[in-house]
């Protein structure tokens, strides 16, 4: 499985920062989410895409 995000379709809820603090983060300008990392799609990683409000992460 691959994690996609969708920077277009984030809403800046910081759901994914909050729940993954070691993978996302916010672009200070926007306030969208940013990858800091590659994801090893730990449980915290799967987690921030089922609480991520807009959807902007997915599991493929």
């Amino acid at each position: 499985m691959e994690l996609k995000v969708d920077r277009e379709r984030c809403i800046g809820a910081g759901m994914c920062v909050l729940t993954a603090p070691g993978t996302f983060d916010q672009d200070d300008e926007d306030g969208r989410v940013l990858l800091k990392r590659a994801p090893d799609l730990a449980p915290d990683v799967r987690d921030a895409v089922q609480v991520c409000p807009s959807g902007a992460l997915t599991l493929a």
